[in-house]
């Protein structure tokens, strides 16, 4: 019982996080499995069926405000879905320890870019929505699924700046849809196919999903009630700190 109380408080607080920033709960919750006594592998698919809820709980909220265009949920979905099981795929057979630095480093860039650019993402701004825009938006979106179903950190932020960089969403409008796609429907497909292509620790998954699933609610509506200023800071904070979790192994 008080292992299943520590997986839920652990899952409740990583979760929390990710759905008021836009991602990062593989920062806290993956290491922790890990260090729980799970395998690499087993703590990977196991993190990754555990963040459906995530998806599920900020799903339940930001559905209130009712912000989400149909036509772009799409792009979402047929952009990301197939690079996610493709990245699925390769990763359990692998590991690269060069391409989690680089990751990091990558990660620390976004939010020193997001840190230095004070008026990126906090008013709503239509880009690209022409079919170039589109195509090129879509194909960094397979891209950021790739490294979605392969890497297990900070991915959902990249999505996240680039649906504010490329489409010109402001930060709450990004983390919405973030949480909504990538949270459930890519985090769904990844799960999947690495639960065919490995095991799961089925034990552990009631806590992670209630926490989950609680802490998603949660940071959904804190980022709602805050707005983009608030979210801003969070996605940077979070960016800078799976950097340097990336970096450091």
């Amino acid at each position: 019982m008080a292992e299943q109380l520590l997986i839920f408080i652990i899952s409740l607080i990583a979760n929390l996080f990710s759905a008021l920033s836009g991602g990062g709960a593989g920062l806290i919750q993956l290491p922790a499995l890990i260090f729980l006594g799970l395998p690499f592998s087993l703590a990977l698919a196991t993190h990754k069926v555990a963040t459906i809820a995530l998806g599920i709980g900020a799903t339940a909220r930001h559905l209130k405000e009712n912000r989400i265009e149909r036509d772009f949920a799409l792009v979402m979905l047929i952009s990301g879905v197939p690079g996610v099981i493709l990245g699925a795929s390769f990763i359990l057979q692998v590991p690269d320890r060069l391409a989690e630095v680089a990751l990091g480093l990558l990660t620390m860039g976004l939010g020193i870019y997001s840190f230095f650019s004070p008026n990126l993402g906090q008013t709503y701004q239509l880009k690209n929505r022409h079919h170039k825009g589109y195509f090129i938006g879509g194909l960094v979106l397979f891209v950021i699924g790739i490294l979605n179903g392969s890497l297990t950190s900070g991915t959902g932020l990249f999505a996240t700046l680039w649906l504010i960089r490329w489409f010109g969403f402001d930060y709450k409008l990004a983390v919405a849809y973030t949480l909504i796609f990538v949270g459930l429907f890519w985090n769904a497909s990844g799960a999947v196919t690495l639960g065919m292509l490995g095991d799961i620790h089925w034990l552990w998954i009631p806590a992670l999903l209630l926490g989950s699933f609680i802490g998603g609610y949660l940071g959904a509506h804190l980022s709602i009630v805050k707005g983009n200023k608030v979210i801003k800071r969070s996605f940077e904070i979070v960016t800078f700190l799976i950097g340097l979790k990336l970096i450091s192994g």
